[in-house]
């Protein structure tokens, strides 16, 4: 198990398992399957409407409370400092624990900073309060951090963000690093090269990925994981099939060289898969966050 160490000292693995777009249904069973593979990070997010099912899995495991690290996110509709200490006590209710070890905020709202800034501070409170043991952001752009970190007072411990070969965001991902911050990447073997989008390949069927995976008798997502590791960032690849699960944890055996890892970089295409940042409004994606 690889793990890094945040901002603040905690100790996270590298390696997660994310259930976007799992269905709530299917979320305790693929939770289960990959904690057993040896997953101890789940990431989920109140707008995913499981965070039910990845309690219950935690859960019924068997393991230690402390032995398992949860990372879930606020939805854009719960911002405003009141609001969004609300959404923790929705998302621990649901989760079924007292404290949570990861807590990060969705987006930026960029046309209502002041809610993502208010968000934050909630964010902050919960910290110092011990509610939770990090905090902080997801799909954030360099501008957004500028902005957040000019007008509060804990550096974000994480900014996930969309990372795989066809999209790296290389100026996201140094300003991270200016700042401490913990690049983890969601989509991070490029699932969604494979539904979204005009590009004729998607990662799992690129030349060189496979070229390479085939030297170590890896997959291609296999190959796209170990990249990620071994750049310094954290993964949380997501399936609900019981062998791809295991087999995307199956990346501690072999070493991709400074060549290979260069050739996977050279893929960028610098084509987004995901919503731009700066067009999230809560006219167009807020939602109503369940309080059960």
């Amino acid at each position: 198990m690889s793990t890094v160490t945040l901002n603040n000292g905690v100790v996270m693995p590298a390696l997660g398992f994310g259930v976007f777009q799992t269905p709530p249904a299917e979320t305790k069973d693929a939770v289960t399957e990959a904690l057993q593979s040896g997953y101890r990070l789940i990431d989920t997010a109140a707008a995913y409407g499981n965070e039910r099912g990845v309690g219950d899995a935690i859960r019924e495991s068997g393991l230690a409370r402390d032995e398992v690290l949860i990372e879930t996110k606020v939805w854009i509709s719960d911002y405003g400092y009141d609001q969004t200490l609300h959404a923790f006590e929705k998302s621990s209710r649901k989760l079924g624990v007292d404290q949570i070890d990861l807590l990060l905020l969705h987006q930026a709202l960029p046309g209502e900073f002041d809610k993502t800034l208010a968000a934050y501070r909630a964010l902050e409170t919960l910290l110092a309060d011990g509610k939770v043991r990090a905090i902080g952001v997801s799909n954030f752009m360099r501008t957004h951090l500028d902005m957040l970190l000019a007008e509060t007072e804990v550096v974000p411990a994480v900014n996930q963000i969309e990372v795989h070969p066809y999209f790296t965001q290389p100026d996201v991902q140094a300003a991270d690093s200016e700042h401490g911050t913990l690049t983890q990447a969601w989509s991070p073997i490029g699932g969604i090269t494979s539904y979204r989008g005009e590009t004729a390949t998607s990662t799992f069927a690129d030349p060189s990925i496979v070229g390479i995976g085939e030297r170590y008798g890896k997959t291609a997502a296999q190959v796209m994981i170990r990249w990620h590791l071994q750049e310094g960032r954290s993964a949380i690849p997501k399936s609900v099939k019981p062998e791809r699960i295991r087999e995307n944890f199956d990346v501690f055996d072999f070493t991709l060289t400074d060549d290979e890892l260069h050739r996977i970089d050279a893929l960028d295409k610098g084509v987004r898969g995901g919503p731009e940042p700066e067009a999230i409004t809560l006219e167009t994606f807020g939602r109503d966050i369940p309080e059960e």
